[in-house]
């Protein structure tokens, strides 16, 4: 599993949490090196060959994003990543045609800066529609349909979710935003690379993008914001006007630079990726699933990323296992909330019993990771479960078969 980075001799566990963050593709850090040393104009400057080359450089990477997900370079705009794009996406068009419209609609599996800016909105006097999602985690079209009001502006709808990896019907929903004229935006920092998007087949009208979710740097996104028809942005910052003055601030080249190259690695990558990882992802859920009863797996079994495995193993608390598997890098959830006691919001919405979603654990596999890598995942998941239950009263009482819901738990 490699030693510390920090040189204290420490060894480091094996990384199975790509969701979180990704590790730098070196072909990425290749193409940045220069911008990051001998090239470190404002690409911004217009006087000199500094600035010149850094601007280049810049509208390269531009192109190569854009060329990800079928658009057009001048719809794409640098952001420090999808939690600023996704501020942008949804304030900036509530705000813009706030004097007609004030009703957003969105589901209650996002990520957790969507439904916060949702929920900023509403102080703002917008009504927000937090629509629910089927056992699957799939959003019900007819429920979307139904939400719609005369005066809803935009739909924000994730293609891939963080923690249990569904992958939502983007095609149907851009239709059906599209015949209505309302506005549809997607959270795609999961899926952007990971699986084939296209902004004009899917009728998506803004995109986030997060470079670190696809082997770029951190500190990187991007959004892309449809010329036509064309939407309008109300900007969160103000400033010199760069980034078509939605988005002041100089951009990092160098940060920009490894977007693109990781954008067009993906692309050259994608199918290969996709297809590895499928196999690895089979290959972990049906070792596991095969040795230990009583795991569930959360979300639709088909329409998904196999990347991203989120299981529920009853009878053992999650976090007790995350720390018998201490040699393996996984989470419980999100790294945004990971912090927190309470169950996934995730999991409570696909309606996972409380126990079970405390029982849950995410298993993240991308560009890098080994068959060695998986099936020690695989085999020390197998042997910490097993013990885990062993010392479980509830394993006991389950293999006596005692039904625990039938249990009357008194109240000390």
């Amino acid at each position: 599993s490699g030693r510390s980075a920090d040189g204290t001799g420490a060894p480091r566990p094996l990384y199975m949490d790509v969701q979180a963050t990704t590790p730098l593709d070196p072909r990425v850090l290749d193409s940045m090196l220069p911008y990051l040393t001998a090239c470190y104009g404002n690409p911004h400057s217009r006087t000199h060959a500094y600035g010149w080359e850094s601007e280049a450089a810049m509208e390269k990477a531009r192109r190569q994003v854009a060329d990800l997900i079928g658009a057009d370079s001048r719809e794409i705009i640098f952001t420090s990543g999808a939690t600023e794009s996704n501020n942008m996406a949804i304030k900036g068009v509530a705000r813009f045609y706030k004097s007609r419209k004030k009703h957003i609609i969105t589901t209650q599996t996002e990520h957790k800066c969507v439904l916060d800016s949702c929920r900023s909105l509403e102080t703002e006097g917008f009504r927000v529609t937090y629509l629910p999602v089927k056992k699957n985690g799939l959003v019900d079209l007819k429920e979307l349909e139904a939400a719609f009001q005369p005066d809803t502006s935009l739909v924000s709808v994730m293609t891939v979710n963080n923690e249990i990896g569904v992958k939502q019907p983007i095609h149907d929903i851009g239709e059906i935003c599209r015949a209505r004229k309302v506005f549809f935006h997607t959270d795609a920092a999961q899926a952007i690379g990971k699986i084939p998007m296209d902004v004009n087949d899917m009728k998506i009208d803004l995109m986030s993008i997060s470079g670190h979710k696809i082997y770029g740097p951190k500190g990187v996104g991007a959004i892309y914001v449809r010329r036509r028809p064309r939407v309008r942005l109300e900007p969160l910052q103000s400033g010199g006007g760069q980034e078509r003055g939605l988005r002041s601030g100089t951009v990092p080249t160098p940060l920009a630079v490894g977007l693109g190259a990781a954008c067009e690695v993906a692309q050259q990558e994608m199918e290969y990726d996709h297809k590895r990882i499928s196999q690895l992802a089979e290959r972990l859920v049906t070792k596991i699933m095969s040795e230990v009863p009583d795991v569930v797996m959360n979300g639709d079994r088909e329409h998904r990323y196999p990347g991203c495995i989120n299981l529920s193993f009853a009878y053992v608390e999650g976090e007790s296992l995350l720390m018998a598997l201490k040699d393996v890098a996984l989470s419980s959830g999100s790294a945004c909330t990971s912090a927190s006691l309470e169950p996934s919001y995730v999991l409570r919405a696909i309606g996972t019993d409380e126990d079970l979603a405390h029982s849950s654990i995410r298993f993240g596999i991308g560009r890098f990771t080994t068959e060695e890598e998986v099936d020690y995942t695989v085999q020390k998941c197998i042997q910490h479960v097993k013990r885990l239950r062993e010392m479980s009263p509830l394993w006991e009482m389950v293999q006596d078969g005692i039904d625990l819901k039938s249990i009357k738990w008194t109240q000390h």
